[in-house]
């Protein structure tokens, strides 16, 4: 972080009005969950570093990873469509993961024009090195929470994702909704 969001802006400067009611502790939490963005980027970067990927690199191997655990089979489609990149840059992204070893692809056997895509070994082994310890950690803090806290936060970051994810038209009627 390049400042210190604990101390609090001065007047005016800051989006939100701090004479609204529930505003100023309102931002606290806002500014909680941008601290909890910032490191969970770092730590991201670590982990990129760690395996020599890119940021999407990353995430379509955490994809293939999740895939696997749920039983289902990646396409080159599918990935596309998870990561919203086109299919050039999926083929160039699959190529640079088989060259490096992160993934091996598979004929479909029930389409021999297909693919499959699965993570392999070495990559379950670096990610695990690479995440393990810190997602134990995370998950010893979401343990410490009682039931009804953890449906807080789980409501909470739901609706803040949903909201993040919005086209900006969208963001946009929403936010004219709640000033009126």
């Amino acid at each position: 972080m390049s400042h210190d969001e604990s101390i609090p802006q001065a007047a005016g400067t800051y989006w939100y009005d701090p004479k609204n009611p529930g505003v100023s502790s309102a931002t606290v939490v806002l500014r909680a969950v941008r601290r909890f963005r910032v490191a969970d980027a770092m730590m991201r970067r670590r982990a990129q570093a760690d395996m020599c990927v890119n940021e999407t690199d990353l995430v379509a191997l955490r994809h293939l990873i999740a895939c696997e655990r749920e039983n289902r089979v990646a396409s080159p489609k599918y990935l596309s469509d998870f990561l919203n990149i086109s299919s050039a840059a999926t083929a160039k992204l699959l190529s640079r993961l088989t060259a490096s070893g992160h993934i091996r692809r598979e004929v479909d056997p029930d389409d021999g024009r297909a693919q499959r895509l699965f993570a392999t070994e070495t990559s379950h082994i670096q990610m695990r090195r690479a995440l393990s310890g810190t997602h134990e950690q995370l998950m010893k803090v979401a343990l410490d929470l009682t039931a009804d806290q953890q449906a807080a936060v789980v409501h909470f970051l739901d609706a803040m994702s949903a909201i993040a994810v919005m086209p900006r038209a969208e963001a946009t009627t929403v936010e004219q909704s709640v000033e009126s």
